[in-house]
């Protein structure tokens, strides 16, 4: 049975090997014939090339081809392509720009499937569970659909249900694509810079929580209480609550909400809502997620966002959320602010902790291109008070030096984009940068808090008055080692040398230039005294001295212009 099993699986992983190869030869033919009309090379070949085919390929670009790759291929390439959109460091902005339009609409699984999941997870007959359970979906998406549902207590409810065997396939894929960048890193070394595997585990790590809905319902409920908690007169953010009783691994529960679209311009009209109060409720409400509770909804597109009768603003889908450090909080804060005055040297040491003080191997190279970034933000017209223009500029330089930012550093960034876009359409003279302000001085005026630094101190007193308890213990158990002979010390020093090596040769240079002072000084007074024997009128002596002095320092200036290279007789030993 174990061998049929074995068999089945490997037939599995041929058939979708024979799959991708086949999308990819598509979209690659299509790529080639683009390219042969483009050059215009091989006209004769073209003949050969049906019309229909040759319209195709010229019908899309080549970031287009990719994203009808990802959406060919399903769902865990299309989810693979929406995370690689939030990495600009790795792909091509062009392309990250491609990725994020992936569609991710396919037809509904059947009715009797719907009822026979919520069925198994919930332990209970659907008729028996809910008052009322429309068996059509009002979404659906590759890895899950939902359905509205009326509870015994007359509560509406919008019940998320995943389609099975999804996460089967997508076990199955994430194999193929370990395989695929291990090719890639074997036979492209070019691109191991780029860890093609670590990218995959990444992924792995990432879609395997979000098939787990237990997973999402806790990002719905952290988001929930962060509103609830916020009890400020500006707060006009809402989020749906969750149903646990109702929530599984492959169901999710939550408050079904009504609203208008926040994009749908005419029905707000309609509706008597005012865009700009909107627009200026939105940016405030997602700045507060960013600088007060460092949770944040890294989707806000305008299909997750609508607006409720009394004007609120509801977030929906919480399968992409970003989380922010207070220390990095701080930072963006000092960053922001920086970059207002101007301050080029704060720039840098803001980019330096959000990449946790790098190495930068050309700091002048830098410096020109932050200053010059500051320039242009100066004399700009257009997108001056747009924050994401910072962030996506900033992004470019620092991706050209190489620093390490966090990864929610472009979450962070490519969020702002769609939320500025939301804003921009509601109200396109909103100036964003005075809204977000307040929350920059707030942010950095948290690391001057004086209750701060005393808590901190207090507790590196408490840290330094339990070491100190601990202290005489752990040193009696390190002597009773070392008596036992069981702590072996193993000295290996790495970068002595150089050092060393320096020394030997600065020392040599000092002594050198002792012995020259005083050969000159014993020059002068052989010459000016006249100390036979002599040559001429000149002390022979003092010629002498003169002599040995030239050949010192022409032996020092060697020594001076090979550098760290000069210690021959140290390098023979």
């Amino acid at each position: 049975m174990g061998l049929y099993t074995d068999i089945g699986k490997k037939y599995k992983s041929v058939t979708r090997y024979n799959q991708i190869l086949k999308v990819l030869v598509k979209y690659g033919f299509k790529d080639l014939v683009q390219y042969l009309e483009e050059k215009k090379r091989f006209t004769f070949l073209q003949q050969l090339i049906p019309k229909r085919s040759r319209i195709d390929a010229s019908k899309y670009t080549k970031w287009e081809k990719m994203r009808l790759v990802c959406e060919e291929l399903g769902p865990t390439f299309i989810k693979f392509g929406q995370i690689l959109s939030n990495r600009p460091d790795l792909v091509p902005l062009k392309l990250t720009f491609e990725l994020e339009k992936l569609l991710d609409n396919v037809p509904p699984m059947p009715e009797e499937i719907a009822k026979q999941v919520v069925e198994t997870e919930l332990k209970g007959s659907v008729e028996n569970l809910f008052a009322w359970f429309n068996p059509k979906p009002f979404a659906s998406a590759s890895m899950a659909q939902v359905h509205k549902v009326i509870l015994h207590s007359g509560k509406r409810v919008a019940l998320k249900i995943q389609r099975p065997g999804i996460k089967e396939i997508i076990i199955e894929d994430i194999k193929v694509m370990y395989s695929i960048a291990e090719v890639l890193e074997k036979r492209i070394p070019s691109i191991k810079s780029f860890d093609p595997m670590g990218l995959v585990k990444n992924f792995e790590d990432a879609i395997l929580k979000e098939l787990d809905f237990i997973n999402e319902s806790i990002n719905v409920q952290r988001f929930y209480n962060n509103l609830a908690d916020d009890d400020s007169a500006d707060q006009y953010a809402r989020a749906p609550k969750v149903y646990r009783e109702y929530t599984t691994t492959k169901l999710l529960a939550l408050e079904f909400m009504s609203g208008t679209k926040i994009d749908n311009l005419s029905e707000l009209k309609e509706k008597n809502f005012d865009s700009k109060i909107i627009a200026t409720r939105l940016t405030k409400s997602y700045f507060k997620q960013i600088f007060n509770y460092g949770f944040f909804h890294a989707d806000p597109h305008p299909g997750n966002l609508l607006i409720l009768p009394n004007g609120h603003i509801c977030y929906l889908d919480f399968g992409m959320m970003g989380s922010i450090l207070p220390r990095d909080i701080e930072v963006f804060g000092k960053l922001f602010l920086a970059i207002t005055r101007k301050d080029v040297n704060k720039i840098i040491k803001a980019l330096q902790q959000l990449s946790n003080y790098t190495n930068i191997e050309n700091i002048r190279a830098l410096e020109f291109d932050i200053n010059e970034f500051v320039e242009k933000y100066y004399v700009r017209s257009v997108h001056k008070n747009e924050l994401s223009t910072i962030l996506i500029e900033l992004k470019d330089i620092i991706i050209a030096h190489g620093l390490k930012v966090p990864t929610h550093f472009f979450l962070f960034a490519r969020s702002l984009v769609t939320i500025e876009g939301v804003v921009n359409k509601l109200d396109p003279e909103c100036n964003q940068y005075a809204i977000a302000k307040p929350f920059l001085l707030r942010a950095v005026a948290k690391s001057f808090n004086p209750i701060r630094f005393g808590e901190k101190a207090l507790n590196s007193i408490y840290e330094l008055g339990n070491y100190m308890e601990d202290f005489p213990r752990d040193l009696k158990n390190a002597i009773r080692k070392i008596n036992r002979g069981e702590i072996k010390v193993d000295l290996t020093h790495k970068g002595i040398d150089p050092m060393v090596h320096t020394i030997h040769r600065v020392t040599k240079q000092l002594v050198s230039a002792f012995i020259m002072a005083a050969l000159i000084i014993g020059a002068a007074m052989f010459i000016i005294s006249g100390i036979k024997p002599l040559w001429g009128e000149i002390s022979v002596l003092g010629i002498v001295c003169l002599v040995i002095t030239i050949i010192i320092a022409y032996g020092m200036i060697r020594d001076i212009r090979k550098g760290d290279y000069d210690e021959w007789w140290y390098q023979k030993k």
